[in-house]
């Protein structure tokens, strides 16, 4: 296979988009987020996903693509900060000394993000029902009174469930 001339090389393409529209999409951030630091930050985080990502062809429209990714980028900035607004909300009646660590907490909401794309990421009955069983304590058979279906079917997509609780650990 040849070597790619130097112009078309994936990394002198996307030194050159970013070159090109670092500063654009900086300011495009800046409007969403109405902070300086998240969207530099975010800027950043979203040349590294074009340069790990496998799209290293020659982009038509660079500002599109950015765009994409940035907007991808913002909603998990802004999922994550509502997990951490639940969650500091969660902790904030308990005595000082049972709050956790920086470190903990940080690792606590890390899972409760990976949980939320797991249900995120269920069919609508298989959560209902998920839910129904995890968080409502409610048996087989009053979840399958409750939604109207079958013994079995509760019984399949808890299953589902299951394998997908797995699948996410």
């Amino acid at each position: 296979m040849p070597a790619l001339p130097p112009e078309q090389h994936p990394h002198t393409q996307i030194e050159t988009i970013y070159e090109d529209h670092h500063s654009w999409l900086q300011g495009w951030l800046r409007q969403r987020l109405g902070n300086t630091s998240d969207a530099a930050d975010l800027a950043q985080d979203t040349f590294l996903r074009l340069l790990a990502s496998r799209r290293r062809e020659l982009v038509d429209d660079p500002r599109a693509l950015l765009r994409y990714i940035a907007r991808g980028l913002v909603i998990d900035l802004w999922r994550r900060r509502e997990v951490e607004r639940a969650y500091l909300q969660s902790i904030a009646h308990l005595p000082e000394a049972q709050i956790p660590s920086e470190e903990t907490r940080h690792l606590i909401i890390d899972s409760l993000l990976r949980i939320e794309a797991m249900l995120a990421g269920m069919p609508e009955l298989t959560r209902q029902v998920f839910a129904m069983a995890q968080f409502d304590g409610l048996g087989h058979q009053l979840i399958a009174d409750h939604l109207g279906i079958s013994l079995s079917t509760v019984r399949r997509h808890l299953r589902k469930a299951l394998i997908a609780c797995i699948m996410a650990g």
